[in-house]
């Protein structure tokens, strides 16, 4: 029983050998299957060389034309006004913007006008024997003193005698210390120096003012500036009065500023010139950002593609016979979306949008739809 079991195993095991076997020399001689080549579709484009103009685009921060910090020169407690000293508050041309208390140093002004009266009242009987040709100058001077007003000028000495004798009194020197404390007692009261707003303020009333403190920012709201880095090789294009277009990031309103300063010197890090732009809107605040465009001139024969296009800065892909090339191009201008180039014949077939994973000799196909990007 065993033997027939063992017999009937072997013929099983060597008929499938041979089913196998055969199965596989069967397979062998198949064909082995094809596999199609998938092209790639890609939009293009036909150059066209033709006269590009120029446009520099660049960008900056408004700021006031007319811009002042407000520092404190003398010390004292800061006053009430008429307006409160805040931040939007505006003032006319000479309105006063901060008031010091100066009752102290009012009070030592006064007392120095008298010592400079007394002086002079004391050497009137000198002058009256010795030089009784110039006493009534000098009477006229002591009835017109008045302690409440500014201090007029000392009359003028006619000889070289009197001029010694009135500096010898002291006199010079008591009158030149009266005028620098009225000079100095003007500094409690800031005035406005022009029509303008307060953009910043830093103190409040009641508060202890101290000398070199800053105490706010005024400006005039009605003209800015704005300061550009144009490329020096665009520096013979740049002209005082020369008109330029700004518009904000929206591209939904639009100035028209001119130039009013070029700098004379080249930063040497990036070899750029600034030149200043001046614009007068009611639209426009202190240090909003706009966007300048400066028309340049046009480069003829030239032609202009998407920035991102461009290999290596100096190569671009066409299509020939559907195979893809990389041919050399003169980068003449660049933006920030496109660039102006030269290089390209009239007729080539051009990639108008970036193809993933392209390399030369790649098969395409091109689109019906011309889609430029």
């Amino acid at each position: 029983m065993r033997n027939i079991i063992i017999l009937i195993l072997s013929i099983v095991l060597i008929g499938g050998s041979i089913f196998i076997a055969k199965y596989l020399i069967n397979n062998k001689n198949k064909p082995k299957p094809k596999t199609e080549k998938i092209l790639k579709t890609v939009y293009t484009e036909t150059v066209n060389n033709t006269s590009i103009p120029l446009v520099i685009t660049t960008n900056g921060n408004l700021v006031a034309k007319n811009k002042i910090e407000l520092y404190a020169e003398v010390q004292g407690v800061l006053e009430t006004t008429s307006k409160d000293f805040k931040q939007g508050t505006s003032y006319n041309k000479g309105e006063t913007i901060i008031k010091i208390n100066s009752d102290e140093f009012y009070a030592n002004l006064q007392a120095q006008k008298s010592n400079l009266f007394n002086t002079i009242t004391a050497i009137m009987p000198d002058i009256r024997l010795d030089y009784p040709n110039e006493y009534s100058k000098w009477q006229t001077y002591l009835l017109s003193f008045d302690t409440q007003k500014s201090l007029q000028k000392l009359p003028e000495t006619t000889s070289e005698k009197e001029k010694f004798f009135i500096s010898g009194r002291g006199i010079n020197t008591a009158y030149y210390n009266v005028k620098n404390l009225e000079v100095k007692l003007n500094k409690y009261n800031l005035r406005a120096p022009f029509n303008g707003i307060l953009t910043e303020s830093l103190v409040n009333p009641g508060t202890l003012i101290r000398v070199g403190q800053k105490l706010g920012e005024f400006i005039d709201p009605s003209v800015y500036e704005i300061g550009v880095s144009i490329k020096s090789e665009f520096r013979d294009l740049l002209q005082i009065g020369k008109q330029v277009e700004l518009y904000n990031l929206e591209k939904t309103k639009t100035w028209k500023g001119k130039v009013v300063r070029i700098n004379g010197k080249v930063d040497a890090s990036t070899q750029t010139i600034k030149a200043f732009i001046q614009v007068s809107s009611k639209d426009l605040k202190e240090g909003q950002y706009v966007e300048i465009a400066l028309q340049a001139k046009a480069e003829e024969n030239a032609f202009e593609v998407s920035r991102n296009l461009l290999i290596e800065n100096s190569k671009l892909y066409i299509v020939k016979d559907s195979v893809l090339d990389l041919v050399n191009v003169n980068l003449i201008f660049e933006s920030e979306k496109s660039v102006v180039v030269k290089g390209l014949a009239n007729g080539t077939i051009l990639l108008s949008k970036p193809v993933p994973g392209s390399h030369i000799g790649m098969l395409v196909k091109i689109s019906t739809e011309n889609n430029k990007q």
